[in-house]
This record gives structure tokens, C-alpha cells and sequence, in this order.
């Protein structure tokens, strides 16, 4: 078969340079056995240094049929999953817990952070190629211009690790933004001391409207004119609390909604 025709619509754009590949397969901290999920392989050029290591026991899902072909001929040893990554029960895929990898498809790559959110328990560690804007927002500290919803949810769970800028001419077709390659590792926190949902909320609100102060931002919530609201703190922007900051706030907005 020939090489895989790159399709807009699916945000392929196909990593061309070797020592990258190689980079972004070994930035994954593998010293047992490991279950790894690869999204989006294309024509396997993360995927034959992945099946290089012998502690890797790799499935990739793919949802670009022709791309499935070419993987399944050249690659044969390899369980490809034909399907999109995010209907995928990844339960019934993976018992157990399992690493993520891949040159994630940068219009869904925010949607793959958010499952692997709702699936945080069983997975260690991602590992990935991302658009370099998005990489440096979900890294970014608190009081960072950058700093959003991504940066709160992700550092709740995981420690996030900026590892290297990938520049636009090492794909094919390349990209018009640069890219970067991140990576989460799951942290101590097994459950995070609120409601994990109203959290979940609290920090979307709060940043859908990010030029506002709390006390605004935040009355799709609670009303108007609550005591809550005379604290000083509803003064700030959301960008200025980091994630134990929004775990109070949460629970601050959970007392006021109660009462």
C-alpha cells in the first residue's frame, strides 16, 4: 500500500522525523509490563518505536479507514481498534490501568483530556504531541494569562510536564501553528476534598466569563446579592486562584447553594 492521503477534516497532519517519534515514545516512564493505548497512529511512525519495547503491550485505535489498512499490513503484530477514541468504553479495553500516547489530532485534543479525566483512576500517565498554545495553557501556573479551565481540571489529578517544542516543518502536511509534546503523570490526590462535579462547574463558570471578577462570573450559580459574595475574594479573576483556591471556592458555592 501506499502512504496514507492526509485528511483535513480528521486534522492529519503525519509526523515525518524519526528522532522525534523516537523521543515522544520513550518520554513515557515505562519500567514494568505496561498496557499502552496509542490515538491516532496513522502510519505507525510513534508506533514501531512503542512495539520496539518489550515491556509495552500496545493497542491503537484508529478512525481513518485507510490508515487502519496501511497499519494492519505493515504492522500486523499490532491490535488496532477501528473506531473514534472518544465512544470508546475504554473500560471494557482495559481492565486495568493503561498508559496514553499519540500525536493527538489537535481539534479533539481538549475533548481526549476531558475523557481522560472522566477515567483518571486508570491511567497513569499520558504522553503526547499537542499545539504548542494549548500545551503551555494546561501547564500554566495560576496567575498566568494562559491559565484556564484545562490548567485547573488537569493539575487537580495530574502532574503536568512541558517536554519539548516540535516545530511545524517535520510534518506532512505541516501544520500553520508549532507544536509541543506534554506529559501527565497521576498524582496523590485520589479523590479532591469537594464535590467533584460541582468543581468541575464552578471552574467552567468562572472561566467562561475570565475578564470578569467571581462575584459576576459566577451568578449563573448563585444569586445575585448572596452574603457569599461580600468576601473580598469575589473580587479576583478566576486566573488568580489555583486548584486548592477552587476547591474552597467550591465549597464555599455548595454551602451558599444549601442554604
Amino acid at each position: 500500500m501506499s502512504q496514507v492521503r492526509a485528511k483535513k477534516y480528521l486534522g492529519q497532519h503525519f509526523l515525518k522525523d524519526m528522532d522525534i517519534a523516537r523521543r515522544i515514545a520513550e518520554s513515557l516512564p515505562i519500567e514494568e509490563h505496561t498496557f499502552v493505548l496509542e490515538i491516532g497512529p496513522g502510519m505507525g511512525v510513534l508506533t514501531q518505536f512503542l512495539l520496539q519495547n518489550p515491556l509495552i503491550d500496545l493497542k491503537a485505535v484508529e478512525v481513518d479507514t485507510e490508515s487502519v489498512d496501511y497499519l494492519n499490513q505493515h504492522f500486523p503484530q499490532l491490535t488496532v481498534i477501528e473506531g473514534d477514541f472518544l465512544k470508546l468504553d475504554l473500560k471494557t479495553i482495559f481492565p486495568d490501568k493503561f498508559f496514553v500516547i499519540g500525536n493527538f489530532p489537535y481539534n479533539i485534543s481538549s475533548q481526549i483530556f476531558f475523557k481522560m479525566l472522566d477515567n483518571k483512576d486508570s491511567i497513569p500517565c499520558l504522553a503526547g504531541m499537542i499545539q504548542k498554545e494549548v500545551a503551555e495553557r494546561i501547564a500554566a501556573p495560576a496567575g498566568s494569562k494562559t491559565y484556564g479551565i484545562l490548567s485547573v481540571l488537569m493539575q487537580a489529578y495530574y502532574k503536568i510536564e512541558y517536554l519539548f517544542t516540535v516545530h511545524e516543518h517535520v510534518f506532512d502536511p505541516p501544520p500553520k501553528v508549532k507544536s509541543a509534546v506534554i506529559r501527565f503523570t497521576r498524582n496523590d490526590v485520589s479523590k479532591i476534598d469537594c464535590n467533584e462535579q460541582l468543581f468541575k462547574s464552578v471552574v467552567k463558570t468562572a472561566f467562561n466569563q475570565r475578564r470578569k471578577t467571581l462575584r459576576n462570573s459566577l451568578l449563573p450559580l448563585v444569586e445575585k446579592g448572596n452574603p457569599m459574595f461580600a468576601d473580598p475574594l469575589f473580587d479576583l479573576r478566576p486566573e488568580r486562584l489555583d486548584v486548592q483556591a477552587f476547591v474552597d471556592l467550591t465549597n464555599r458555592v455548595e454551602a451558599a447553594l444549601k442554604k
